[in-house]
């Protein structure tokens, strides 16, 4: 299961927000949804850092339940991006240093922090995801198992943590 034990920090290029990781991650894997890549290119062009996303457009991130994260730092300093009104996921970029820094997805119970802000520290890489958006899956590296759509890995693990986020609730 997920050791409580270990603890990673996140933090903007500057180091004025940082947000504290603890348990391993539910998936440490990069996206390549089309929504993902629409909310990347959105963040870009609102001034972000383009370091939070690879060569094909994928974002690289590190999912974790939402009850696991601590705010140590500097979350008055993020702004929320939301690619329409109906948009369950808002990005967010630091005002400081305009670093992309974490995705919430509106009604789950997890976030996904981008892997570029974990710096060494960041898991291992996992698999990569929704490869069928992008132009030619041949080209991404194969160091990690691809997926044309979402892994079941992904799936499984998001199902588990929400039971769990439910029995810590009621225990």
């Amino acid at each position: 299961m997920d050791d409580v034990t270990v603890a990673r920090v996140a933090s903007c290029a500057c180091g004025k927000v940082r947000i504290r990781a603890t348990g391993k991650p539910l998936a440490s894997a990069v996206c390549y949804c089309s929504d993902c890549q629409a909310g990347g290119r959105q963040l870009e062009d609102a001034g972000a850092h383009a370091d939070f996303r690879d060569a094909w457009g994928g974002s690289p991130y590190m999912t974790y339940r939402n009850d696991r994260l601590e705010y140590l730092a500097g979350e008055d300093l993020l702004t929320g991006y939301k690619l329409g009104d109906g948009a369950p996921t808002t990005r967010y970029v630091s005002s400081c240093c305009h670093s992309a820094v974490v995705l919430r997805f509106g009604p789950g119970w997890w976030s996904s922090l981008y892997r570029v802000r974990f710096g060494d520290d960041a898991a291992p890489l996992e698999f990569r995801t929704q490869t069928a958006n992008i132009p030619d899956a041949s080209v991404l590296p194969r160091d990690v198992p691809v997926y044309r759509s979402f892994g079941p890995k992904l799936f499984v693990r998001l199902i588990a943590s929400g039971l769990g986020t439910l029995f810590a609730r009621l225990g």
